[in-house]
């Protein structure tokens, strides 16, 4: 059985009053992983922009 099976057994267990508080997590964790997605593109321009703002790249563009 997968883990999203499981996971879904364990949701037809649980109180109705306290499913919202479930798809509160769920909204929560797929929050952080667009924030950890944001964070690592971020890290990346910074590393990068030192060869994106080079003359070469703008020549090597520049045809495009």
């Amino acid at each position: 059985m997968s883990k999203k099976e499981l996971l879904m057994n364990e949701l037809e267990q649980v109180p109705e009053p306290f499913l919202d508080e479930v798809l509160d997590f769920v909204h929560f964790l797929k929050a952080k992983i667009i924030k950890n997605k944001l964070d690592t593109a971020i890290a990346s321009e910074s590393s990068l922009k030192k060869d994106w703002l080079k003359p070469e790249e703008d020549e090597a563009w520049k045809s495009l």
